[in-house]
């Protein structure tokens, strides 16, 4: 026998000891309905009264629409400790905003022009216009950025200037995992971060219809706000897992946003404006059909609206079918 095999022989094989190690245990988590009627909550913190709270919130609207500005009011009034969209007041604190789509220049441009050649604008409020992809660094940037300066609002401007290229997925998934690590970035931290985008050309019954993408994207997120435009103005809807919904008229002024008021009240009242300035031009009674197709409306509206401005006595009858001012 070789020398090589003589030495295997001498080799003895220990037996392997058993360990008891517990396994991972895959036991489903749970909690009882007593469990939950004891368990004790903070109050929704909002970082804009009403409009945007601690969570994600994803802000869509069609191109050219003002979303850009809007987002600069809420990042600078949060900053500031001011109100925002000149009727919201806010939770002081620092801001980042993203303009993914901006540069240093035109930003500065805009500031100035909201907000005037300051001495100084607030040290709290930090731009970036570069931002890599989410699952390329992105991310890990923003964390390193909360854990530094501890804010209170984050806006990325524009969402496919981050977004993931997810593949092997269909397009729910994709579009819910585009969103999915922002939403749990901001829970962890307790702040708010808001995604610009887009809408779809098509209008639709539900304003939230309309966000550009699969429901993937609405529903990785806590928060919705859409801007749409129609004919009668700008209409601010809001949808969120825990607050109220929001339906407001907004209008855009030389690059501020401001609410007018709840829709319904807003339209009426314009929409009363425009009977009254009609009735004053025309120095003569009209009749329902009349007033209707001058301002091209529904007659039967026209109809409805003129009974309750005649007891509200912003019009009167002179004769049966006619209206004038008082």
């Amino acid at each position: 026998m070789s020398r090589r095999n003589s030495t295997k022989l001498r080799v003895a094989r220990l037996p392997k000891k058993k360990t008891n190690r517990p396994k991972p245990s895959n036991k489903l988590t749970t909690f009882t309905a007593n469990d939950l009627q004891a368990m004790e909550f903070p109050p929704l913190e909002f970082v804009v009264e009403g409009l945007i709270t601690e969570g994600l919130t994803l802000l869509a609207g069609k191109p050219k629409m003002g979303k850009s500005w809007m987002a600069l009011d809420l990042a600078m009034s949060v900053a500031i400790g001011c109100e925002a969209l000149c009727d919201r007041a806010c939770k002081k604190g620092a801001t980042l905003y993203c303009a993914l789509e901006d540069n240093p220049r035109r930003l500065r441009r805009r500031m100035i022009q909201n907000y005037g050649d300051q001495t100084s604008w607030p040290e709290n409020f930090h731009f970036s216009v570069r931002l890599k992809k989410l699952d390329d660094g992105g991310l890990d940037q923003l964390e390193e950025f909360i854990e530094e300066h501890r804010p209170s609002l984050i806006i990325i401007d524009t969402l496919v200037c981050v977004r993931p290229k997810v593949k092997g997925k269909n397009e729910y998934e994709a579009d819910y995992a585009a969103l999915s690590p922002l939403q749990k970035l901001a829970g962890e931290h307790g702040i708010a971060i808001i995604v610009i985008h887009h809408l779809r050309k098509m209008s639709g019954e539900d304003p939230l219809d309309m966000v550009s993408g699969t429901t993937g994207l609405t529903g990785a997120v806590d928060n919705v706000l859409v801007l749409d435009r129609k004919s009668d103005g700008v209409t601010l809807y809001g949808r969120g897992r825990e607050m109220e919904n929001i339906d407001v008229a907004v209008e855009l002024d030389d690059g501020l946003w401001r609410i007018l008021g709840d829709t319904d009240s807003v339209r009426i009242s314009s929409q009363r404006r425009s009977i009254i300035d009609l009735l004053r031009s025309a120095g003569k009674p009209m009749g329902p059909k009349d007033i209707a197709e001058a301002l091209k409306w529904p007659q039967e509206n026209v109809r409805q609206l003129l009974l309750s401005m005649a007891t509200d006595g912003e019009v009167r009858k002179p004769r049966r079918g006619k209206y004038q001012l008082p």
